[in-house]
């Protein structure tokens, strides 16, 4: 059987391996596949001692990054490489940010702020525009089903001035950071999405497996 292994950024906040953890395992439970979870930094194992440590001869690595941009383009494909020496690897399609994102996000916000009258998608940033829009569409889209209005304000870079004080955040991050230190004690707030991720990763993986046949 083909093994799943999750790719994560990796993070200095020390519960982010645990949100990592349990979000793989949640998402290899609904494959009934071996798994494991990896770092790009900060974190251990990285790829190459995953991959290694796997008993399965194969394994799909499911990037979790909301964006296409420098470590999706450089930092995945240069761990990649390394890792093809213990184990044979097929790459999926990272989270991304498309309507099943936000369909997860619909329902935490429908779980934690049904009656908000506004919401703000957080981020992490990017200064590629094309991300940005990436962005900006998300939140349209999580707009339509919601019914609300939707702005996105990044953690890093651009303007972090939420609407109003009746916002609800909903953060776009997989599992603790500290940039979530940066939301406004005084808003409403949802954690990372962790867990609720996990039908996401499922479906990355089986989409891979079936190109991969």
């Amino acid at each position: 059987m083909t093994a799943l292994i999750t790719l994560s950024h990796g993070s200095r906040h020390p519960r982010a391996k645990e949100g990592i953890r349990a979000l793989t395992e949640a998402a290899a439970e609904k494959l009934g596949v071996e798994w494991a979870d990896a770092h790009l930094e900060f974190d251990r194992p990285t790829l190459a001692e995953a991959a290694a440590a796997l008993d399965s001869p194969r394994a799909i690595v499911v990037p979790l990054l909301f964006t296409r941009a420098f470590h999706a383009k450089v930092d995945v494909p240069a761990h990649l490489a390394e890792a093809r020496a213990h184990c044979d690897l097929t790459l999926a399609e990272p989270l991304g940010t498309g309507p099943d994102i936000a369909e997860v996000l619909h329902k935490r916000l429908l779980i934690d702020a049904p009656s908000a009258p506004h919401a703000a998608l957080f981020p992490v940033g990017t200064s590629d525009t094309e991300q940005a829009a990436n962005y900006t569409r998300l939140a349209d889209d999580l707009a339509r089903l919601a019914g609300i209005e939707v702005s996105v304000v990044q953690a890093t870079g651009g303007d972090r001035r939420f609407v109003d004080r009746q916002t609800h955040v909903l953060p776009l991050f997989v599992t603790h950071g500290t940039l979530l230190d940066r939301i406004p004690e005084h808003l409403s707030a949802s954690g990372p999405l962790t867990t609720d991720l996990a039908d996401v990763v499922a479906s990355r993986y089986r989409s891979a497996a079936e190109k991969d046949a």
